[in-house]
């Protein structure tokens, strides 16, 4: 795909995904983090690691801790919040996730755009759990515009216009079938 031009890859994107408005077809690469290694950086990125793979395995208690210690040794990481609002999901404890998204987000500086992105889709997710519906697109808004395939799909899903069509459609299939 390197070897298309833009215009190609725009013409395949709205191929590909015709349900995206037509400025929206080009793709954006997915956003990095590009934080400085500082020695609070170098010494809470393995735990973070550690801390993800000990909650992936189901030990969600274990893996907050993790994060916890890490939090206390470099409170700037915007990650460290990121990464504990996703255990406190899978804890169930909604408005922790949501206080540490929003942290996460007001430390994020030129050098997390890919945790601004997650932590505004994981946040977007809750606004709309909890059917705050224009909260939940101005979230997605801010992580599509960041590069959010996720987010693009979830303001798709909260066009008025696009559900309408999806459940015509669905009802048609379900005749049909």
């Amino acid at each position: 795909m390197s070897q298309l031009s833009l215009h190609d890859q725009a013409v395949l994107n709205c191929v590909f995904n015709p349900n995206l408005p037509i400025g929206e077809a080009s793709e954006k690469d997915e956003p990095k983090d590009t934080e400085e290694c500082t020695s609070e950086v170098l010494a809470t990125k393995s735990m973070e690691i550690e801390a993800i793979q000990v909650a992936e395995k189901g030990d969600l208690n274990k893996g907050l801790n993790i994060l916890n210690e890490a939090i206390k040794i470099a409170p700037k990481r915007p990650s460290l919040f990121n990464n504990r609002a996703n255990v406190y999901q899978y804890m169930r404890q909604f408005e922790d996730a949501f206080d540490d998204l929003t942290t996460a987000i007001a430390l994020c500086t030129e050098h997390h755009q890919k945790t601004l992105c997650q932590a505004h889709c994981q946040r977007g997710v809750l606004h709309k759990r909890a059917d705050r519906i224009e909260l939940a697109r101005a979230d997605f808004e801010k992580a599509a515009e960041l590069g959010s395939k996720f987010a693009k799909s979830q303001l798709i899903e909260l066009n008025p216009y696009a559900a309408l069509c999806n459940q015509m459609l669905r009802k048609v299939m379900e005749k049909l079938n």
